[in-house]
């Protein structure tokens, strides 16, 4: 349609850990890590995104990586504005005279002044107009769950920042919760624990990959090692050792009780009749921190209850953001109101 090839509506999910941007018509264009690399001297951003990443840990004196979104809110305006004029810009391959409708997908427990500072920094990113929405919504959509019928679905989205846990019934939120633990409390764990347990001192890049290839929530069935590197605390000298997957599932032990534990409070709280609906349905994992191995069997083993973990997690709040762009209607009715 001549719409399509015009259309310059974009979708944001602008996560703690990640951003995502959904183009309509084109899918997701952009899916790069909130990061953005500062020089100290001239104020100028030396680089977004993968890019940045890449100097995290790494850099010179007058370059810093900040994250300016920390647990799902936004710690630093400014750049949070520089970073999401950017990923518009990659999203619209550079053409600067675009001004798209966004949507953006925001934590269920952000205030008025956290709503209207992510609005402000959009549109000051040369956005025509500006809605937002809330990531578990967005997520329940993206990972197919019915969300307009009668019936209650749940979906625990976690994510850098937050644990976003909500249940959906008739289009609208029926319960939700937001806990700001998920991946990245789970990484400060992992390096907690190696300090105290091997004197190691790790990095934030480090933990994550330490979680990706050896964690879980639940005994596996086969054991994994990983070799690791640090800086020894007493030795003061860089050293290898080798740890497993028994030590970081204890590690992590307690962000994912955390996250346990707000599950079954949403359980409580939710109405008897949408109560039935959950026995059936179950839970619906998304986010990056659903693909930590066998959560999804920890979460069943506390609950009792099924749990499925969506088709592609990271992508599940982006693709469900996406799908508004085409169905402004359904779109008004879900937006949060900012004053």
């Amino acid at each position: 349609s001549v719409r399509h090839t015009f259309s310059r509506d974009l979708a944001i999910d602008m996560g703690t850990a990640n951003s995502l941007v959904y183009h309509e018509g084109k899918g997701v264009v952009v899916n790069e890590p909130s990061i953005v690399a500062l020089n100290t001297v001239t104020h100028e951003v030396e680089a977004v995104g993968l890019a940045a990443k890449e100097m995290l840990g790494r850099t010179p004196q007058n370059i810093v990586a900040i994250r300016p979104m920390r647990k799902g809110v936004i710690a630093d305006f400014r750049v949070t504005e520089k970073m999401l004029a950017y990923f518009i810009q990659r999203a619209h391959g550079r053409k600067f005279f675009v001004h798209p409708r966004i949507i953006v997908s925001v934590p269920s427990e952000i205030t008025q002044v956290e709503r209207r500072a992510v609005t402000d920094s959009a549109s000051r990113a040369k956005a025509s107009e500006v809605y937002l929405v809330e990531q578990a919504m967005m997520a329940a959509i993206g990972a197919g769950l019915p969300v307009t019928e009668p019936a209650g679905s749940m979906v625990v989205d976690i994510g850098g920042g937050t644990t976003d846990i909500a249940v959906i019934s008739l289009s609208g939120v029926v319960y939700s919760k937001s806990v700001r633990v998920a991946g990245d409390e789970m990484d400060e764990a992992v390096i907690r624990y190696i300090k105290q347990k091997h004197n190691l001192l790790i990095g934030d890049r480090m933990a994550e990959q330490i979680k990706i290839e050896v964690g879980s929530a639940f005994p596996l069935e086969e054991p994994l090692k990983m070799e690791i590197r640090g800086r020894n605390l007493i030795q003061g000298v860089p050293q290898a050792i080798t740890i497993t997957d028994t030590e970081i599932r204890d590690a992590v032990a307690e962000s994912i009780g955390v996250i346990v534990n707000a599950v079954r409070t949403a359980l409580e709280k939710v109405p008897p009749e949408l109560s039935g609906d959950l026995v059936d349905r179950g839970i619906m994992l998304v986010g990056g921190g659903a693909l930590l191995r066998n959560l999804d069997r920890k979460l069943a083993d506390e609950t009792q209850l099924p749990v499925m973990l969506a088709e592609d997690p990271l992508r599940s709040v982006v693709m469900g953001t996406g799908k508004l762009l085409k169905d402004f209607k359904f779109l008004r009715k879900v937006a949060l109101d900012v004053d």
